[in-house]
């Protein structure tokens, strides 16, 4: 299985997108959703909430200071 190259979640075999660009760059998506958010609308995954790299990346910069 690969990962969705916007949202990071898994792909089941024979289902989602392959997108290769013309430099060799491939991305995968899951769904109409995904692509569109990353191409269309040049959005980043890491500040789209419902992303898992937005999860990750909050989870690790979240610091409650000892005040």
């Amino acid at each position: 299985m690969v990962l969705c190259s916007f949202c990071g979640i898994d792909i089941p075999k024979g289902t989602g997108k392959m997108y290769v660009k013309k430099d060799g760059k491939i991305f995968y998506f899951c769904s109409r959703k995904c692509e569109k958010n990353l191409f269309k609308l040049e959005r980043v995954p890491r500040e789209t909430r419902w992303t898992e790299e937005f999860k990750r990346f909050n989870r690790k910069t979240k610091k409650v200071s000892p005040e």
